[in-house]
């Protein structure tokens, strides 16, 4: 009877364990986000839960459409700046498309610490994380490029501000983020 406890307790225990790739690289353990509104982008591609007292802008042209948002209650070292983009064109991750977002990073003066393939939304996608200085302060950025098909590619950048609390606001920004849904 003992092992049959144990089998189960331990299928429990994976179950329970919900952090997807994403919320794994800081090993987070944010709590579920409440007060949450659905903002759909303005050509209707996808649609992402955002807390309702943040300042939402909405972009679109030819080559994108984008959902731009942030905790303006907060101060700047404080908050999130979360911008999720559905662009329409292809994305391939190979050596030539990695150097290119690592010297993107190194153009901006900033230190690549992260730079790794993951599934985000079951999806083939491709992170970096890089950190440096902007506007005098501590600055971190996450880019993250998630390849819907041949043709199209989500850009989710988070950019956290200061060295407050750095951890939990990537955590609470992956967890919006693992939230996307495509139309």
């Amino acid at each position: 009877m003992k092992p049959y406890f144990l089998i189960i307790l331990l299928l429990f225990i994976v179950s329970c364990n919900t952090s997807s790739e994403l919320e794994k690289i800081y090993n987070c353990k944010t709590k579920k986000s409440s007060n949450l509104k659905t903002v759909v982008d303005v050509k209707k591609q996808f649609s992402i839960k955002l807390p309702k007292h943040w300042n939402t802008n909405l972009y679109f042209d030819t080559g994108q459409t984008s959902i731009y948002s942030a905790d303006t209650t907060k101060e700047l070292t404080k908050t999130i700046l979360l911008d999720v983009s559905f662009i329409y064109a292809p994305v391939v991750f190979d050596d030539a498309f990695k150097k290119k977002t690592y010297l993107a990073n190194y153009t901006n003066q900033l230190k690549e610490t992260t730079a790794k393939e993951l599934t985000i939304l079951k999806k083939a996608s491709y992170i970096t994380i890089a950190k440096g200085t902007k506007k005098n302060y501590p600055y971190q950025i996450s880019t993250i490029f998630i390849k819907l098909n041949n043709t199209n590619f989500i850009l989710a950048k988070t950019e956290v501000y200061g060295d407050s609390l750095v951890k939990e606001r990537f955590c609470k920004a992956f967890k919006l983020i693992d939230k996307i849904r495509l139309k």
